[in-house]
């Protein structure tokens, strides 16, 4: 049984940063591709990053490109979210989820396999 683990959200004022990690049991990270998603109050999840199982490419939504960051330490058999640059519009539930390896990369919710059951982030304006 895949379980994914989330830590790190918390309240942030705009502009500023938080790190999202994600812990998984057993071999997910190299059965599986990683991705943050989120949900904010009164919307659907939606797809942040995405992080490859072999070769570590990786895929961000436009609304945080530039801002946020998705990168695995091995080490520590976690998966990060750094994100920079906070908004108000990032305030929502953050997911790590462990996608199915062969998931169109503009279909990636569709190929969750796990989910974690999110931490919140809220950003103050």
């Amino acid at each position: 049984q895949v379980q994914l683990v989330e830590s790190g959200g918390g309240l942030v004022q705009a502009g500023g940063s938080l790190r999202l990690s994600c812990a998984a049991s057993g071999r997910t990270f190299s059965s599986h591709h990683i991705g943050w998603f989120r949900q904010a109050p009164g919307k659907e999840r939606e797809f942040v990053a995405a992080l490859l199982r072999w070769i570590a490419s990786t895929y961000y939504a436009d609304s945080v490109k530039g801002r946020f960051t998705i990168s695995r330490d091995n080490a520590k058999n976690t998966v990060s979210l750094q994100m920079n640059s906070l908004k108000p519009e990032d305030t929502a539930v953050y997911y790590c989820a462990a996608v199915r390896p062969g998931t169109n990369y503009d279909k990636w919710l569709g190929g969750v396999d796990y989910w974690g059951k999110g931490t919140l982030v809220t950003v103050s304006s």
